[in-house]
């Protein structure tokens, strides 16, 4: 009797484990087209890179932690982060052209992070990486700027809000633990 407890025990310990495990194919195994561009952005090049995602959009009020973003990326590029921004006019923000959205991350901001072209981040029309994003974290963008640190696992360790800068202390040691 107790070897059977024990046994349903450890299956269902191991069931709750297993699902709480990140799907890395509904992170990583997407090819989007890049912001503005003829060339896609392979997300399976991020697989086992701790990652800083981020929707953006190009008239927020927010639209100016671009620069830090940008800051972050080259601070932290050469330890292994990758910034990767996803547009999104979830919050009707975003820029009217894909042309408009890459003028305001790559001219008047200098963006050099990976930028994809604008995608769904929120409820039934979510891209699957921000389905699995807000089904591992629990959180869904609730505006434009929120900042999902992902550690080398595929695991979301940490969100942020919109209020959050990119220069917070709080960012750059949620950073450094995925590092």
């Amino acid at each position: 009797m107790k070897r059977l407890i024990g046994t349903l025990c450890t299956a269902l310990f191991c069931s709750a484990a297993t699902a709480a495990e990140p799907d890395t194919t509904a992170l990583y195994e997407h090819q989007l087209p890049r912001l503005h561009a003829d060339t896609m952005l392979d997300m399976r090049q991020f697989a086992g890179q701790p990652m800083l995602v981020v929707n953006t959009a190009s008239h927020c009020g927010f639209t100016g932690q671009f620069e830090g973003l940008e800051a972050l990326h080259q601070q932290y590029k050469d330890k292994g982060l990758k910034v990767v921004g996803f547009p999104s006019n979830d919050f009707n923000q975003e820029a009217k052209s894909e042309e408009e959205a890459a003028r305001v991350c790559f001219q008047n901001f200098g963006v050099t992070f990976d930028m994809a072209a604008p995608i769904g981040v929120k409820g039934d029309s979510a891209h699957p990486i921000f389905k699995e994003i807000t089904r591992q974290s629990g959180k869904q963008p609730r505006w434009n700027f929120y900042k999902f640190v992902i550690n080398k696992d595929g695991r979301v360790t940490e969100v942020f809000s919109s209020i959050t800068g990119p220069e917070s202390k709080r960012l750059k040691s949620a950073i450094e633990q995925v590092l």
